[in-house]
C-alpha cells in the first residue's frame, strides 16, 4: 500500500468521520492512524507525512509542537483558540508548514475575498456577521465567522480585536462607528450558515454561504494536506492553498 502517509486527529468527531469517508475517493493518501481522545499521538506523528487535525484547541497545540519537532506538515481545522494558543501554533510554524483555517471550503474562501473588497469599497457601511450551526457546537462566534470578520477588518485596515462586538443585551446605546458585529445562532443539525451584512443609508448588501454537507470541508482539508507537503515552514491559510488573495 502506498500514498501520502496521513494521520487524522479528532477521528471520532463529525469532521474526523467525514475525512475518513473522503479518503475512499482519495487513493493518493494512506491512512496510518486515526487518533481519538486519549490516544498517544507520538507514534502516529512519527510515521506521518501530514497531519490533518479537527480535534480541540489544547490538543491541536500539542500536535503542532510534535509536528514541528518531526517536521511533519500540519493542517488545522480546529477553532476556538485563545491568543496564547494562537501564538504557540505560530511558533510551531517556524519549524514546519501549518495550514490553519476556520473553514476549509473553496466557497468560504471566495466569500472572504468578497467581504474584504466590499468592506474596503464601502467604508461607511455597518458590518454585521450572522452565523448558525448545529446545537452541539461549543465555540461562538464560529471560526468561519471570525475569518470573515478578519477579512472585513483587513479591508478597512483595522484590528478586529478592537472593532468586534460579540454580543448585545439590554440598553447598549447607539451602534459605534466602525464596529464589526457578530451574532451566533445554535440549533438542530445545521452544518453551517454565514451571512455578512453591509448596511448603509437606505440600502443593504448581503453576502452569504450555506454549507450543506461536511464533505466540502473534508475535501478542502485533503487538498490542503497535498499542498502543504514540501512547503517551507510557515503559517498558511486555505487561501494560500487555492492561490486566492483574501
Amino acid at each position: 500500500m502506498s500514498g501520502i502517509k496521513l494521520v487524522i486527529a479528532g477521528a471520532n468527531g463529525r469532521m474526523g468521520q467525514a475525512l475518513q469517508r473522503a479518503l475512499t475517493d482519495a487513493p493518493d493518501f494512506q491512512l496510518v492512524a486515526a487518533l481519538r481522545r486519549g490516544d498517544d499521538p507520538l507514534p502516529a506523528v512519527a510515521q506521518a507525512e501530514v497531519l490533518v487535525d479537527f480535534s480541540a484547541p489544547a490538543c491541536s497545540v500539542e500536535l503542532a509542537g510534535l509536528a514541528a519537532q518531526a517536521h511533519v506538515a500540519h493542517v488545522i481545522g480546529t477553532t476556538g483558540f485563545s491568543r496564547q494558543q494562537e501564538s504557540a501554533i505560530a511558533k510551531a510554524a517556524e519549524q514546519t508548514a501549518i495550514v490553519k483555517s476556520g473553514n476549509m471550503s473553496l466557497g468560504v474562501t471566495l466569500l472572504a475575498a468578497l467581504v474584504q473588497q466590499a468592506a474596503k469599497a464601502l467604508p461607511d457601511f455597518d458590518i454585521e456577521i450572522v452565523e448558525m450551526h448545529h446545537r452541539m457546537k461549543v465555540d461562538a462566534p464560529s471560526g468561519t465567522a471570525l475569518l470573515l470578520g478578519e477579512a472585513a477588518a483587513s479591508g478597512r485596515d483595522v484590528s478586529l480585536a478592537e472593532k468586534a462586538v460579540r454580543g448585545r443585551d439590554g440598553h447598549t446605546g447607539a451602534r459605534k462607528d466602525g464596529a464589526i458585529g457578530f451574532a451566533s445562532l445554535r440549533g438542530g443539525t445545521v452544518v453551517g450558515e454565514h451571512r455578512v451584512i453591509l448596511a448603509g443609508p437606505h440600502e443593504r448588501i448581503e453576502l452569504a454561504h450555506i454549507a450543506e454537507d461536511r464533505m466540502i470541508f473534508a475535501r478542502g482539508a485533503l487538498a490542503a494536506a497535498r499542498w502543504a507537503i514540501g512547503q517551507p515552514p510557515g503559517l498558511y491559510s486555505i487561501a494560500d492553498v487555492l492561490g486566492i488573495s483574501a
